[in-house]
């Protein structure tokens, strides 16, 4: 590991030249019999969100999807459109494989067998990935850190957002954090929803041989901010950290979080 790895908070140009998505997977999303245990709690939470019926409408948008999908697999049953979107190059690339099921695309066939479950098997994996696969309308570069994520792209404004383990790992400080759900919050509608996930009292995480930055948050400074953006928090989940994987990240916990624009 390159001492200069960490010397300083690891933005968007370290991104583009370091991360590698595959090795990302293979850490972190890879279900090799039992669904990893983070994973597990984020897609039960991903689908207790959803299948309320509280969250629908028209159009969802998901910002910093990496080079994953698994937060959409619940959510397609019930918007007709989805975008995701990516700062970095090989993360979008590695959706788009997915969606043209190009080969040697990666295979979560496995993940959404999980998903399945949950919901009574009404659905076979292969029906419910073609299912996502054609709510998906667009894969986009965005970037947290500017007003306008998208720019130079104006989003009409969404039903929901969708954002996991994205902004503590692009923004260096408390600040910054509070400028991109700002920015964020002006993409959803009054009265939609934004899903956050995330993780608490982090300080890195290891991809491949890189070690990435993460900003230290708490539960009560994340709520503060959501709170003054105009956002009602109506339900945080939280998963503690076993130690099992503290040899790829220092977490003490994850969370899911779901709230309301109300104005």
């Amino acid at each position: 590991m390159a001492d200069s790895d960490h010397v300083t908070f690891t933005e968007g140009t370290f991104y583009q030249g370091h991360f590698d998505s595959r090795a990302y997977l293979k850490n972190y999303l890879t279900v090799s019999g039992e669904c990893p245990k983070v994973l597990a709690f984020l897609l039960r939470c991903l689908h207790e969100t959803f299948a309320s019926g509280n969250l629908k409408g028209k159009k969802l948008i998901e910002i910093g999807c990496g080079p994953t999908v698994y937060c959409l697999i619940s959510a397609s049953k019930y918007f007709e459109e989805m975008v995701m979107s990516d700062f970095t190059d090989c993360n979008r690339r590695e959706v788009e494989m997915w969606l043209k099921n190009e080969e040697g695309c990666y295979d979560w066939r496995p993940v959404i067998q999980f998903v399945c479950d949950l919901e009574g098997r009404s659905r076979s994996p292969e029906e419910v990935e073609q299912r996502m696969k054609q709510a998906v309308k667009q894969v986009l570069k965005c970037d947290v850190r500017e007003k306008n994520p998208f720019h130079p792209l104006t989003m009409e404004p969404a039903d929901c957002i969708v954002s996991s383990l994205c902004l503590e790992a692009a923004c260096k400080d408390q600040e910054t954090y509070r400028w991109a759900l700002g920015s964020i919050a002006a993409l959803i509608k009054p009265g939609g929803a934004l899903v956050l996930i995330g993780v608490l009292n982090e300080t890195f995480y290891l991809v491949g041989q890189h070690r990435f930055s993460c900003l230290v948050l708490s539960q009560s400074i994340i709520e503060e901010i959501l709170r003054d953006l105009g956002f009602s928090i109506k339900q945080v989940n939280i998963q503690l950290t076993d130690g099992s994987e503290k040899e790829f990240y220092d977490a003490e916990s994850f969370f899911h979080l779901v709230a309301h624009k109300t104005k």
